[in-house]
């Protein structure tokens, strides 16, 4: 057969396979954007997830349209004909977009930088051609005045023009240093970031610390929750394996919440920067960028404007989100760092919980509690004239407590008549305005704790009838607020460096009350560096007359750091070399003192026996116990509804070179958290718990 014939009678090529005849194949685009850090663009490519996606937008043949196509897990929105990308539920600048084929090597960073759209299908033209007739030293000109010659297939190159001083003009040359061109990002060893599962089964609101920058390298609250949300794809690929390929999980989605930049759009910068004096400027910036927030907080008019913000914005957020994805049914959990978790713990022990779900706030006590509350609605409804709707609030168990919590809608819904109800609603609000004002306000059921000299405190709600006085009310000493209410009720509160014990301490709360716990929120974690020196523990304020230790984190890896146990087992080591030396000495103190024996050898030798048995033994009960670190916990320690009855407080283990100097790496541990992979891991670990999915190998050491 000729070879005509052998040409006639192979097949056409398929699209994007190379032609046997010519050896052209069609170049495959990429997407990327633009993004400028510190005045230096970069381009960052696509997901393949959403570049596909991109691509099939594209070739719809909507270009009249300006089509919008999610992308980053529906974090941002790519505008197709105006080629921007826009973030949905943060300010942020527009990124340009670019269906990339082309690109050259830039000369700063060697990172690879495409070329514009147009241009590049002109590249692509000039190489088709230039493959399919077998003819290169293709000389091109860039838009810029810029040279490319295309040499060969595996060698193009790209030259900057060089400035004359030729008045009358010159062309562009091939002098300067040529940089290497590439076609197709295969061939640029671009990073391609994988992509996000579609599925979404929780939604995580992060809010921060003090400044508006989070992190040791001063990024802002946006790019840490980024890498927050990146180590929670890597952790659920590493732990939820299982749940992952039988589709039972998809991911957890983490939104900043920012209330810095609202705070400073105040004015109150401006009249900062009257009074600051002229000197060590730049320090002195700092503090009234940062520091200051914690006094802001504890202003009532700017505590205000902060808890409105975050409150605000969450709400926001949340709508935005449902209304994105409408087939979401996933609950929703909160995290705070540093200020940020005083910030939600203050909204949190404000919210007002369901009458029913109330009902149900101190179990505890209930069994004694209950028909005492029931009477006392019966007489306050006598006393009103309504005992006709005595049965009505019975047959809701709706006790004093409840009956304070109680609004418009929960009496509708009971069926209270229109004046039975106004009357009610009056008798609420005139016995809450005559109650002393120095309480956080309704919904709080701690008990207050009546120090000797000072008045007792006591709420509308509070079941306490003055014969306990041992707690006081967590919301003593709160600034004076109106704390908004949330559209919906947190499954988990996590704090991260938080210093909400501390806060506590200082408004006077000395303890807390062992039933308590957030009203609408079941959950709460506190989690921190073991050199965190902001971070406070709650649950010796629960439980004052133990000492023990927090929870100490297990290592995403299945185990302790190396040096934690290398110093743990010198520890046990050395009580354990002490125990031995006190049994040897023992015997040998025994065998020197004991009278002699009958020359009996059987009985010599049941009397050595017993002396060292007891000389074993008694070691064992007066040796030195290794410190609270090294000690397993034998049972469990109860402290208290806060967390359902779980353990609070949780400590990261510390890396073997922070343990060298605890000073130098203080400001690292408060700054840590959000590419640490065991507090990540703990956040899923606890949400998805709630969902009844588990690890796929439990880590020694959780609960």
């Amino acid at each position: 057969m000729s070879a005509p014939e052998q040409q006639q009678a192979q097949p056409p090529p398929e699209p994007g396979e190379p032609d046997p005849a010519h050896g052209y194949e069609p170049v495959a685009p990429h997407w990327f954007y633009c993004k400028v850090t510190d005045g230096r663009e970069r381009w960052v490519p696509f997901s393949t997830q959403d570049s596909e996606r991109l691509e099939e937008a594209q070739g719809s043949g909507r270009d009249k349209e300006d089509l919008v196509v999610p992308t980053s897990g529906g974090r941002y929105d790519v505008h197709l004909k105006k080629r921007q990308r826009v973030a949905v539920y943060w300010e942020e600048e527009v990124s340009e977009v670019r269906r990339c084929t082309w690109f050259y090597k830039g000369d700063k960073d060697n990172k690879y930088i495409p070329y514009s759209e147009t241009f590049s299908e002109e590249l692509e033209e000039a190489y088709m051609i230039a493959v399919t007739l077998d003819e290169w030293k293709k000389k091109l000109e860039s838009p810029s005045r810029e040279i490319i010659i295309l040499h060969n297939p595996k060698l193009m190159v790209h030259y900057h023009p060089v400035a004359t001083s030729d008045d009358w003009g010159s062309t562009p040359t091939e002098q300067g240093r040529p940089r290497t061109v590439k076609r197709g990002v295969e061939n640029i060893a671009a990073e391609i970031p994988n992509g996000e599962p579609l599925q979404i089964d929780h939604l995580v609101f992060v809010v921060h610390g003090i400044g508006p920058a989070c992190d040791i390298r001063f990024r802002s609250i946006v790019q840490c929750v980024n890498d927050f949300r990146s180590v929670s794809l890597s952790m659920l690929q590493a732990h939820f394996k299982k749940a992952q390929e039988q589709q039972q999980i998809g991911r957890v989605e983490f939104l900043p919440v920012n209330w810095h930049s609202s705070l400073h759009s105040t004015g109150v910068d401006v009249d900062l920067e009257r009074i600051t004096l002229p000197s060590i400027n730049r320090l002195r910036h700092f503090i009234n960028d940062t520091i200051l927030d914690v006094f802001f907080y504890n202003s009532s008019t700017y505590c205000q404007t902060i808890v409105d913000t975050v409150a605000s914005e969450m709400n926001r957020l949340y709508q935005l989100f449902l209304q994105r994805n409408p087939l979401f049914k996933g609950g929703v959990s909160i995290a705070g760092h540093s200020l940020g978790s005083l910030i939600l713990f203050d909204l949190l022990t404000n919210q007002k919980a369901a009458p029913e779900e109330d009902e149900h706030s101190e179990e505890g006590s209930r069994t004694t509690s209950s028909n005492r509350g029931i009477e006392e609605v019966k007489e306050i409804l006598k006393k009103l004239q309504l005992s006709e709707y005595c049965d009505v609030f019975e047959k809701e168990k709706m006790d004093r407590q409840a009956l304070f919590l109680c609004t418009e809608k929960n009496l509708k819904e009971m069926g209270i008549p229109l004046g039975p109800r106004m009357k009610i609603l009056h008798y609420i609000s005139s016995k809450t305005e005559t109650q002393d004002q120095s309480a956080a306000g309704p919904g709080h059921s701690w008990e207050h704790r009546a120090e000797p000299g000072s008045p007792s405190q006591h709420n509308p709600d509070s079941t306490d009838d003055g014969g306990n006085c041992q707690y006081r009310d967590v919301g003593l000493g709160q600034v004076s607020a109106n704390y908004p209410q949330l559209n919906y009720k947190p499954t988990i509160f996590f704090a991260f460096g938080s210093p909400i014990g501390m806060f506590l301490t200082v408004r006077g709360v000395k303890r807390i009350n062992p039933n308590y716990s957030l009203p609408t929120c079941k959950g709460f974690f506190n989690i921190f560096h073991p050199f965190d020196p902001v971070a406070y523990r709650i649950e010796p304020m629960i439980v004052p007359d133990l000492e023990f230790e927090p929870m100490l984190l297990p290592h995403h890896k299945g185990r302790k750091r190396m040096h934690l146990e290398l110093k743990e087992g010198l520890t046990r080591m050395s009580v354990d070399l002490k125990n031995n030396l006190l049994g040897s000495l023992r015997v040998a103190w025994q065998s020197f003192t004991r009278a002699p024996l009958p020359a009996v050898e059987g009985a010599s030798t049941e009397a050595e026996g017993e002396a060292e048995a007891g000389a074993e033994k008694q070691p064992e009960t007066k040796a030195e116990e290794p410190p609270a670190a090294v000690k397993e916990e034998a049972s469990p320690i109860n402290v208290g509804r806060l967390n359902g009855g779980n353990r609070i407080d949780y400590v990261l283990q510390e890396k073997p070179i922070e343990s060298f100097n605890e000073y130098l790496f203080a400001l690292q541990g408060h700054l840590c958290y959000w590419e640490s992979e065991d507090t990540v891991l703990l956040v899923l670990k606890e949400i998805y718990q709630t969902q009844g999915i588990t690890l796929d190998q439990p880590l020694p050491g959780s609960q």
